[in-house]
C-alpha cells in the first residue's frame, strides 16, 4: 500500500504510526533485507525482523520532520550515517535524497513491517 501524501509531519501523536499506508508508517529506521530484493526493488524491514547473519546491512531512516539518514556500510562493517531530506510525492509514495552521496530513494510500497523502494543516484 503506498504512503499517503499528508506530509512528513502529519501524525496524530505518539503511537499513531500503526496505520498501514500512511506517512506515519514510514517514520523510523529500516534495515535492508537484501535476500528479499526483487525486480530492481530493494526491500527493507524493521530492526526487530529475524534477519539471517550478514557482515553488515545498510539501512534508511525517515524522521517525522523530513530528516532522512542513509545508513551505509562503512569501515569494519560499522554503520555510517549520510544525512539528507525526504518528502512525500504524488503516487506512489515518498522520495528521499542523502546529501553527501547523492543517493536517491523512491518508496514504492510501505507496510508496518516492510518497505519497498527503488534506490539509485540522483542530483
Amino acid at each position: 500500500m503506498p504512503v499517503s501524501n499528508d506530509g512528513p509531519g502529519s501524525n496524530d501523536g505518539p503511537g499513531s504510526n500503526d496505520r498501514p499506508g500512511s506517512n506515519d508508517t514510514l517514520i523510523g529506521r529500516w534495515v535492508h533485507s537484501y535476500e528479499e530484493d526483487h525486480d530492481g526493488v530493494s526491500v527493507f524491514r524493521r530492526g526487530d525482523f529475524p534477519f539471517p547473519p550478514a557482515r553488515g546491512r545498510r539501512g534508511v531512516e525517515f524522521g517525522a520532520d523530513g530528516a532522512f539518514v542513509e545508513w551505509a556500510i562503512g569501515r569494519g562493517d560499522a554503520s555510517e550515517a549520510r544525512p539528507g531530506r525526504w518528502e512525500p510525492v504524488d503516487d506512489p509514495g515518498a522520495i528521499a535524497r542523502a546529501d553527501a552521496a547523492g543517493t536517491a530513494l523512491r518508496v514504492v510500497r510501505v507496510e508496518r513491517d516492510r518497505l519497498e523502494a527503488v534506490v539509485g543516484s540522483g542530483p
